[in-house]
């Protein structure tokens, strides 16, 4: 049985848009899965089904971002936020201090997590701008002997996306990728430590990506609860306690779907097309739709702009509902507009609303 063939224009930030290849899968295999006469839901995690599915997943992570065997990957629970803890609580050591880039809401609750355990600086920030942009790669300031250096590599609230990363040398380089991991090829080895939500390009929400350099581990503080350490989870191949099964299972499909439309290479060039749509419709408006984020500094992922007077805007959003829009309005704590247009989300779908977005200014103009 298929799914129903009418489907929203999901623009959501997350929980986001799954391929509908995967949805039918889960679908077709939720009650027997692969002929254990179990849902995967229901298979144990030391089952041997299981062990299949949560090693395979593992694999297709490593082949996609062509991940290095001096890291471990990792799946956890909690969610990026809860990464905002057990990074300093692992790794920011008592005499050291640790730089973290602002560049907007995440980056700032990563950088109050961390003045809870030790010393943390803002290596660079662009919060007088209201994160409009970036900061240059170059501006980032940072020390010789720091136990890290974090920054967020795309913004969801803002719609701003790192384009270069700092060579940190030394330094180990920590990026939360919550919200574009997946959307293009990344030298892993530029990371000490890579964390993501799945929500957003990965799967569903439940299951938090880490990817940490083997001899980060070792450097860990000890004197930490069990289920916060890396460590753990490592030496147990994320087996420690019962893991997200069913969020890892849709996990590795959506992995298996990457890899099957061709990689990390031909979803960057379908992103940029999808992205190029709407931010020419931007520019092409003579002021009608201003983008947030400075040209040179916006997502790929999340695109963030405001239309230009506010009660054309709010008539604009609820315009949009009705037409099947689903998840543009901005995040609640600066507003305007926002289309986040990760790996799931169609070509059409983004074509789909441009065109509204040409029609919403000729009735309004």
């Amino acid at each position: 049985m298929k799914l129903q063939t009418h489907r929203a224009f999901n623009f959501n930030a997350g929980p986001s848009a799954l391929p509908i290849s995967v949805l039918e899968k889960a679908q077709a295999e939720l009650i027997d899965f692969r002929g254990t006469g179990m849902s995967v839901m229901e298979l144990s995690h030391r089952s041997l089904a299981y062990e299949e599915v949560h090693n395979q997943a593992i694999s297709s992570l490593k082949e996609l971002l062509s991940i290095p065997d001096t890291y471990e990957v990792l799946f956890l629970q909690g969610g990026a936020s809860l990464q905002f803890s057990m990074i300093p609580m692992n790794f920011l050591q008592i005499g050291k201090k640790a730089g973290y880039v602002m560049t907007g809401s995440w980056s700032e609750k990563a950088f109050s997590e961390a003045k809870l355990f030790g010393d943390v600086y803002h290596a660079a920030s662009t919060k007088e701008g209201n994160y409009r942009r970036i900061p240059n790669v170059e501006n980032v300031q940072y020390h010789t002997g720091d136990a890290y250096l974090h920054l967020t590599s795309n913004n969801t609230i803002f719609g701003t996306q790192w384009k270069d990363f700092p060579e940190t040398g030394d330094v180990p380089l920590i990026a939360d990728m919550s919200s574009d991991i997946l959307s293009k090829p990344i030298e892993v080895s530029k990371f000490a430590l890579i964390y993501a939500g799945a929500q957003k390009n990965l799967g569903p929400s439940g299951v938090t990506v880490v990817i940490i350099r083997k001899d980060l581990l070792e450097q860990a503080n000890t004197n930490i609860p069990t289920m916060l350490k890396y460590s753990t989870h490592a030496k147990n191949n994320s087996l420690y306690n019962t893991p997200p099964t069913f969020g890892i299972y849709m996990l590795g499909e959506v992995l298996t779907w990457a890899r099957e439309i061709g990689g990390l290479t031909a979803i960057a060039e379908q992103n940029d097309k999808k992205a190029k749509l709407i931010y020419d419709e931007i520019d092409a408006s003579n002021g009608f739709y201003s983008g947030h984020a400075e040209p040179d500094s916006r997502s790929l992922m999340n695109i963030t702009f405001t239309v230009k007077t506010k009660d054309l805007e709010k008539k604009f959003l609820e315009q949009a509902k009705q037409e099947g829009f689903i998840g543009i309005n901005g995040h609640r704590s600066i507003g305007g507009c926002r289309v986040s247009a990760y790996n799931a989300v169609p070509f059409e779908a983004c074509k789909a609303f441009r065109e509204f977005m040409i029609q919403f200014q000729k009735d309004h103009s």
